[in-house]
């Protein structure tokens, strides 16, 4: 769930040009305005044949600006709507506006506009395939990507001309997560390394039964998206997906604690040798926010155990699992655990040994009240450090997440 306030006193301006997927543009506008951002539109007149002005400023509560009603006694104009704006966003980006802003040709007050923006911009390229794959579209878009651009890159999908390829637009919550990445990014997050275990594991009996938790893995899908929108190189191991996440988010979904484990331990040694051989990579950080099981069945039968060979009474023989934030070897990388308590009483003190005996930059304490608790969208922490514990509120997990990266900047 995306928090109201994500996006509190940034202003965005769009640009809509003038292709069939216009229409998405709709959509994108809705996230943008729903994550509490003030939105403001250039149409060209090719827009203006998909989608009214009359949607458009119904949704965002503003004129947009267009070939006929520019003036110079506001900001209404391609100079001052640019000043105006925090991020400008071209989506869609048709194949003709790609080789227009590539080359510096400003003809039209989107690509005027275009021109005076100094800071990074960001396009979603819409059009048909051979004219996206046509080599000076191609061209078009490296050099794109080397002037200030960043590219929200297309679909493969059937398009509107009913053939099937490479040039559809993305989604709009696509769009509108490159938006955030763009406007929220952090210099200390930007191509970190960062790892985040979720979900609860799953211990098999047989090869339709399994023994797991509660855990929803919603508060590790809120931090990887945390994590994402403050630039860091993000690496998901989980068994559970229940956000919709960006594509171009390294996601490894896993079931069992051994199976978490080996994927962690790669994850973990491909960082640091990263460091090794790249003396200005940053200092990699594991978010271990999984709850995986203390003990899994001694052995896994085959096929589906029969109640009638099992009997009135099912005895399973359990063996223990490898502690694995305990196991890892943590030299070179910022470790956090995340712990679940019920006993309020014991809940700081267990958290304070979970961090020494664990070895442990700091740990997240989450005091639950009972086993509805799990899954919830709201939560709140304590995180426990070296230093004083820091008490974070109850709040959305995305919101509690950006404050939880915060808090460990300085570890």
């Amino acid at each position: 769930m995306i928090p109201n306030t994500l996006l509190s006193h940034k202003k965005i301006l769009i640009g809509i040009t003038g292709s069939i997927s216009a229409y998405k543009s709709i959509e994108l506008i809705r996230h943008l305005t729903k994550a509490g951002a003030e939105v403001r539109v250039i149409m060209t007149d090719g827009a203006k044949r998909f989608i009214t002005a009359l949607t458009i400023e119904t949704l965002t509560g503003n004129q947009i600006l267009d070939e006929d009603n520019e003036n110079w006694h506001s900001d209404h104009n391609h100079i001052g709507i640019g000043k105006w704006a925090d991020a400008f966003i071209i989506a869609p980006t048709t194949a003709n506006t790609i080789n227009k802003l590539s080359h510096g040709i400003a003809d039209n007050l989107l690509t005027q506009t275009a021109l005076a923006y100094d800071r990074e911009k960001l396009i979603a390229p819409a059009a048909n395939t051979a004219m996206i794959e046509n080599p000076l579209t191609k061209a078009s878009l490296q050099l794109l990507r080397s002037s200030n651009y960043t590219i929200v890159s297309p679909q493969t999908k059937e398009l509107a001309c009913k053939t099937e390829g490479n040039g559809a637009l993305a989604e709009p919550i696509d769009i509108f997560y490159a938006t955030c990445k763009l406007l929220l990014k952090d210099p200390f997050w930007i191509s970190r390394p960062a790892i985040v275990t979720g979900g609860g594991t799953l211990e098999k009996i047989d090869d339709v039964r399994y023994i797991s938790n509660f855990s929803s893995g919603k508060m590790a899908s809120s931090l990887v998206l945390a994590l994402y929108f403050k630039g860091a190189d993000v690496t998901f191991i989980s068994s559970a997906f229940p956000t919709l996440l960006p594509d171009d988010i390294d996601s490894v979904k896993v079931q069992s604690a051994s199976e978490m484990q080996e994927n962690l331990v790669d994850s973990i040694h491909l960082a640091k040798e990263t460091i090794k051989t790249d003396t200005n990579q940053k200092e990699p950080y594991l978010f271990m926010a999984a709850a995986v099981a203390d003990y899994s069945p001694k052995s896994v039968q085959g096929g589906k155990l029969k109640k009638g060979v099992l009997g009135e009474n099912w005895n399973i023989e359990m063996s223990t699992n490898i502690d694995i934030l305990a196991s890892i070897d943590k030299t070179d990388i910022k470790a956090i655990g995340f712990k679940a308590e019920m006993d309020d009483q014991v809940a700081e003190l267990n958290a304070s040994d979970m961090l020494v005996k664990k070895d442990l930059d700091a740990v997240c304490l989450n005091l639950l009240q009972d086993s509805q608790s799990f899954g919830s969208d709201d939560n709140a922490v304590t995180i426990f450090t070296k230093q004083a514990p820091i008490t974070l509120d109850t709040k959305d997990k995305l919101s509690l997440s950006l404050e939880i990266l915060v808090g460990v900047q300085d570890l």
